[in-house]
């Protein structure tokens, strides 16, 4: 599966139980910023994905941005930034 998101959103490789995710979707919907959120607990594969990017841990949120580039728990103003928005 491809997990390269359309221009302008992100994809979240996150958790249910992840306070840093839930305070990360909540300011991205305030700012009308697109995600698509991926539980790393439900979806086969995604936690061996984010241990890849993260050095072996399965650190979230992980963001893929439409570049291709991640990022490790990310601040809403470095999602804008690279987002451009």
């Amino acid at each position: 599966m491809e997990y390269t998101p359309e221009a302008g959103t992100i994809t979240m490789f996150s958790t249910v139980w992840c306070g840093y995710c839930k305070r990360l979707k909540k300011q991205l919907e305030a700012k009308g910023i697109g995600y698509t959120e991926i539980n790393i607990e439900d979806t086969p594969g995604t936690a061996e994905l984010v241990e890849k990017l993260n050095d072996g841990n399965q650190t979230v949120p992980t963001i893929i941005y439409p570049d291709g580039s991640s990022a490790t728990n990310p601040s809403l103003n470095d999602v804008m930034a690279k987002l451009g928005v």
